[in-house]
């Protein structure tokens, strides 16, 4: 369990550092990374942490997947708890070493709603609910189609990162918007980004689960 927990610790603190470290840069540089660059980002750090780390511990990196993982019975309820805490202790560490090189950036990438917290809350829901429905989709079946898992998920992310995200940060992932909300102190709208990927992670197992029965 140490090296599945200490692999979701290195796989969640690139995923958090380099995606909101984009954010971040964007910022700090005037615009050079653009928001295309931003969701690029964010795509291709999924995609090389799944094919990294994958075989250790499948590269969950998200609190959500985990929790939709142990809800399909492919992860024991005993090993939930230490992937979570994994998760929180990399995002977490990502954002402290974000703020010690960038001081002076005030949300450090924080997940922010551009319009209402509902808003966001649904189109968080509803991205989290595909993400899941494809994780489920390549992490099962045969080697060829798993050797393809982080091409997909990561392409996932960069699509509903690119259009969904100038709304609602397309976070998807709790452990990504906890870590920079409690290291900025911007907390006012964390509940919608710990709430709303869980449960649409979980709404798509059983879903999954009944287009693929036989």
């Amino acid at each position: 369990m140490l090296r599945k927990s200490l692999s979701e610790i290195i796989g969640t603190f690139a995923l958090v550092f380099c995606g909101t470290g984009a954010i971040v840069i964007d910022k700090q540089t005037g615009g050079a990374v653009t928001h295309a660059g931003v969701a690029i980002t964010f795509g291709l750090v999924v995609m090389a942490m799944i094919y990294g780390l994958g075989e250790i511990s499948g590269a969950h990196l998200n609190p959500a997947v985990s929790i939709a993982f142990t809800l399909a019975g492919r992860l024991p309820m005993k090993a939930l708890w230490p992937y979570i805490a994994s998760q929180l202790t990399g995002a977490l560490l990502a954002s402290l070493t974000l703020r010690l090189l960038f001081p002076s950036n005030a949300l450090l990438g924080a997940t922010m709603p551009a319009g209402t917290a509902l808003q966001s809350f649904i189109l968080e829901v509803i991205l989290t609910f595909f993400l899941m429905l494809v994780i489920m989709g390549v992490s099962t079946g045969p080697k060829e189609q798993g050797l393809f898992a982080g091409i997909a998920i990561g392409s996932v992310v960069l699509l509903e990162a690119m259009f969904a995200g100038p709304i609602c940060g397309a976070s998807m992932n709790p452990a990504r918007s906890l870590a920079p909300a409690v290291v900025s102190g911007h907390l006012e709208y964390l509940w919608v980004y710990l709430t709303a990927p869980v449960a649409g992670a979980a709404i798509a197992i059983p879903i999954w689960k009944y287009l693929n029965t036989k």
